[in-house]
């Protein structure tokens, strides 16, 4: 029995332009290819959206929790469908369970279920990031400083070994808790090294570039800032074309004008991409929850700790998308591109996910004219359509 099916009747957003009058025919889970809508396979399944939009399927790389879960409290391979159902509901397709700076014994638990969660081929789980515990003090915003603490010889050969388990291993480290050759030895490894709740100045953050660090975590945001003298973090991050960066589009973590000057201004081939850096909320009506103990409180669109101190995003990814067309500007196509191109290059799964083309995973999102999520599929298959 044949698995095509043709999806047709939307415009269609292949990740580098757009088609009229066209459909795309998926087999086996995987985009066969984009046809004129008059060549459409006669032996297809064919599925008109009436309308509205096709585009490739959302990519976050830094999701602590959703559904009502957070991965620290919950590190197993149920709170990761949790968290990747809670959030296909709003186009992502392929996400990272996020462990914030916590034990080494939910640390293991949070590695063994991602492994669970790789071997199962939970939807939408494309492997694991872990945020911390090797970070700044002086940075460490939202994290628990008496789980702060420098990467040992067993905490590397830790990451190496569960590289081996899952397409994707993200850690965010600090150059103040981890010396330049483990990044080295990480990214040797398969590791994806990412720079963030430091105080590094702009020579240090070149340096570890130059060790094998490629990204930068939720950009200005817990990081050594751009100034006159100093460019920090932030400025090695934009100005390193060997960065990406991920940035929290909400309007409350970086200024809206912030972010277009960032945009205009980053050096390539590495981008800027959108992370929601998601907490428990997203998918429930949730009024607070805790992190490491303490309590995080939901109050006009930004979760926080009592002391007011911002503990991730109350976010979700078509949120992110329409803030950077709507309020940044962006043209649709680009802030599109944030959301699944560029992530899928900066994970190295730029060959298989970020763009609807031939062989690539048929990961889509339908959207309405006005930028709500109709429908979304996760290779292939239909894992949301609203109602």
């Amino acid at each position: 029995m044949s698995t095509r099916q043709t999806l047709t009747g939307a415009r269609i957003f292949d990740g580098d332009r757009w088609h009229d009058d066209a459909a795309v025919v998926v087999d086996g889970g995987l985009i066969e290819a984009i046809v004129a809508r008059a060549d459409v396979p006669a032996a297809a399944q064919t599925v008109n959206l009436g309308g509205g939009m096709l585009v490739p399927g959302f990519i976050d790389l830094q999701v602590n929790g959703g559904g009502g879960v957070m991965l620290n409290d919950a590190p197993s391979v149920e709170a990761i469908r949790t968290i990747c159902a809670a959030h296909a509901r709003y186009g992502t397709t392929a996400l990272l369970p996020t462990l914030i700076t916590d034990t080494p014994q939910i640390t293991e638990a949070a590695v063994a279920a991602g492994e669970e969660a790789a071997a199962a081929e939970v939807p939408g789980f494309l492997g694991l990031h872990l945020e911390g515990p090797h970070l700044s003090l002086a940075r460490k915003g939202a994290h628990d400083p008496k789980l702060i603490r420098p990467m040992t010889d067993a905490d590397q050969a830790g990451l190496v070994a569960a590289r081996t388990k899952m397409p994707v291993l993200l850690t965010t480290l600090a150059p103040e808790s981890v010396e330049a050759w483990r990044v080295t030895a990480l990214a040797g490894a398969g590791v994806i090294v990412s720079l963030g709740h430091s105080d590094a100045g702009y020579d240090v953050a070149m340096a570890y570039a130059g060790a094998g660090a490629t990204m930068a975590t939720h950009l200005f945001n817990a990081m050594s800032q751009i100034g006159n003298r100093e460019p920090g973090l932030a400025g090695a991050a934009i100005d390193g074309g060997g960065f990406s960066a991920g940035l929290i589009a909400d309007g409350i973590h970086v200024h809206s004008a912030t972010m277009a000057t960032a945009l205009r201004a980053k050096r390539g081939p590495g981008h800027i991409f959108l992370v929601t850096d998601a907490m428990a909320t997203i998918g429930t009506d949730m009024t607070s929850f805790t992190l490491n103990g303490r309590t995080v409180y939901r109050k006009d669109g930004s979760l926080r700790l009592a002391d007011g101190t911002l503990a991730g995003a109350d976010l979700d990814m078509i949120s992110a998308v329409r803030f950077m067309h709507r309020v940044v500007g962006l043209d649709l196509a680009e802030a599109l591109r944030m959301a699944s191109l560029y992530p899928a290059d900066a994970a190295g799964q730029g060959h298989r996910r970020g763009r609807l083309a031939a062989g690539m995973a048929a990961d889509m999102v339908a959207l309405s004219e006005g930028l709500d999520v109709s429908a979304v599929w996760i290779g292939g298959s239909k894992v949301f359509a609203r109602a």
